[in-house]
């Protein structure tokens, strides 16, 4: 049996780094983005090792951070693609991601970043609404209301059925 590292973020890095990964590729909708944002959170845990190691959950430091890291990228690619600078990001398939979970960023990527974290966060990182609020920065009952719409949302996203949208069958 393999001893389990000393170093608390190694620790920490083994036991929620591909969790966090996927909960934040449903946040940013580009798996390259998601790694990205997940090892900067871990860099700066490295960087304020002391305040990491006195955190009691870290698993939940570090997803607020990449989550802060994410928006913080967002807002400044939306002003770069204002100015002309750049395209949009585009969606990295990757061989482990079934068509339902390509599909399900895909929609999640069409609703408004408070709604598309909250969503992903309750019910993909599987968090209660309180440690979503806490997570976002948020009230509780902001959190609910961003679920209540982005649910309304994503299932119109994900709807093929030409009935739901006023089609016919004819």
């Amino acid at each position: 049996m393999a001893e389990e590292p000393e170093d608390p973020i190694q620790r920490c890095f083994d036991a929620s780094y591909r969790r966090l990964v996927g909960q934040l590729y449903a946040v940013c909708g580009d798996l390259t983005e998601a790694e990205e944002v997940v090892a900067e959170a871990f860099a700066r845990a490295v960087a304020s090792r002391r305040t990491f190691e006195r955190v009691e959950r870290p698993e939940a430091w570090l997803r607020t951070v990449a989550v802060n890291v994410a928006r913080t990228r967002r807002r400044r690619s939306a002003i770069a693609e204002r100015l002309g600078r750049r395209p949009g990001p585009e969606v990295r398939r990757d061989a482990d991601l079934s068509d339902d979970r390509l599909a399900l960023v895909a929609a999640l990527r069409t609703l408004p970043a408070a709604q598309r974290e909250s969503l992903a966060l309750h019910y993909l990182a599987d968090l209660p609404v309180a440690e979503v609020a806490e997570t976002l920065g948020v009230a509780v009952g902001t959190v609910k209301a961003r679920l209540s719409r982005g649910r309304i949302a994503l299932a119109a996203a994900l709807t093929t059925d030409p009935l739901v949208h006023g089609g016919s069958r004819d």
